[in-house]
């Protein structure tokens, strides 16, 4: 099957502070190069697309060589930091600027859902904003009376049709924006973070709708979230960019575990324990203050081994229990642990939590610690501290010739040990 769209080589450079190339001896010097067919000289100067660092000169690539292929009634998942280009991408692919360099192949009509109230009218009525805006993509008045109908009743909108759009809502002028996108039957439809703007109702029958779009109608869609449970729920494919690069390609699952992994910063070796660990206020008689590894290989049979730094701040008596939850890097709990009563009599004291057998399926996660009151018997556990994302750990695959060869996803994250036989008596 042919693909429907075909991105090659795509760059786009920007000068920092100014449009253009801001001088005229640059002006001239462009002209001069491209007259004698060279390359224009100021597409070799630039910096990679990162945020956090000072620029040292004056031109920044905000996309690099970017190459990929969607298929047609493909859902592609684009995710990454802000400021990692999906939002450039997408605008050269809608074709609203044109890459610096590189080139699109694209078999088909576009449909672009940006930004909220994208080429809405804000004097005009909703209803007329839906004409002016299926004209703008290419509809005859006649093919957008045949689903006018069908457009008003889908964004929710009808009390307020014909009101100005100048006083809708945020989440009201972006379902709008989507009904008339969705409904026009573009053969490719690309959707920015727009569906953040509305409610869960909306995003759910948005998500629905781009389902119905991909799998009955054959459309494709580009589709750009920091919902990784949308995207991992609604794309086959997923595309990650970083610093304005193509970091990752690949199922949409294995697209957003590499993202949440590699740029969700959680220590592995040692994590020191402070403010940013902790969502709400404890007393604290205990605190936590470190947890660390010595394994560097762990894989689903092996045993985890942490050491637990704990300060005690009063004069307590009474048992306490250590409890944890093991997450994986999509916020899902795994499962949880709880330790038996430990009695603390020195100021600092260290606990050595060991989780054997825990059955984990290939893949990162991390740990959320609390330290509590009370013990498991008599099911009363009081916090005292707690640390959110105190370690992160690994799961190595195990070697081709002792476990499995793959782990599939749809395989669930614990691998349950059991004996099948069969029975051989009639």
């Amino acid at each position: 099957m042919k693909s429907i769209l075909i991105a090659e080589n795509i760059s786009k450079q920007y000068r920092l502070g100014v449009i253009g190339t801001g001088n005229i001896r640059h002006d001239l010097k462009r002209w001069w190069y491209l007259k004698r067919g060279k390359e224009d000289p100021f597409i070799k100067i630039g910096e990679k697309n990162r945020q956090d660092t000072k620029a040292s000169g004056d031109y920044v690539w905000a996309l690099k060589d970017i190459n990929f292929e969607v298929k047609p009634g493909e859902i592609l998942g684009i995710i990454g930091k802000n400021g990692a280009g999906k939002s450039t991408l997408l605008k050269i692919l809608s074709r609203i600027t044109a890459p610096t360099t590189g080139s699109i192949e694209v078999r088909g009509r576009i449909s672009s859902l940006l930004e909220v109230g994208t080429g809405f009218h804000r004097e005009l009525t909703g209803r007329e904003n839906i004409f002016m805006n299926g004209a703008v993509l290419g509809m005859t008045k006649r093919e957008i009376k045949t689903k006018l109908d069908e457009i008003i009743d889908f964004s929710g909108c009808e009390r307020y049709i014909d009101t100005p759009v100048k006083r809708y809502s945020s989440g009201m002028t972006v379902r709008l924006g989507f009904a008339v996108a969705a409904h026009l039957e573009p053969d490719i439809l690309v959707v920015d973070e727009v569906l953040a703007v509305g409610d869960a109702e909306f995003q759910k029958k948005a998500i629905g709708k781009m389902n119905t779009l991909s799998s009955d109608s054959g459309r494709t869609i580009l589709f750009v979230s920091h919902n990784m449970d949308a995207v991992k729920s609604l794309c086959q494919r997923g595309l990650v960019l970083h610093n304005g690069e193509v970091d990752f390609a690949g199922e949409a699952r294995e697209s957003v575990d590499h993202y949440l992994s590699n740029y969700r910063r959680i220590p592995q070796i040692q994590n020191k324990i402070n403010e940013s660990h902790r969502r709400h206020k404890n007393s604290r008689a205990l605190e936590l203050l470190s947890i660390s590894s010595s394994h560097n290989d762990l894989h689903t049979r092996s045993r985890m081994c942490f050491d637990v730094l704990i300060r005690k701040n009063k004069n307590i008596t009474f048992p306490v229990c250590l409890t944890g939850t093991i997450m994986n890097f999509s916020d899902m709990e795994i499962g949880s642990f709880f330790s038996e009563e430990i009695y603390v009599h020195q100021e600092e004291s260290t606990i050595n939590l060991t989780i054997a057998d825990h059955n984990l399926a290939p893949g990162s996660y991390y740990i959320n610690l609390t330290i509590s009151k009370g013990s498991l018997k008599n099911a009363h556990l009081s916090e005292v501290d707690h640390a959110f994302e105190a370690i992160s750990f690994e799961i190595e695959m195990k070697e081709r010739n002792e476990y499995f060869v793959n782990w599939k996803k749809n395989w669930g994250q614990i691998y349950f040990p059991s004996e099948v036989k069969l029975k051989t008596d009639i």
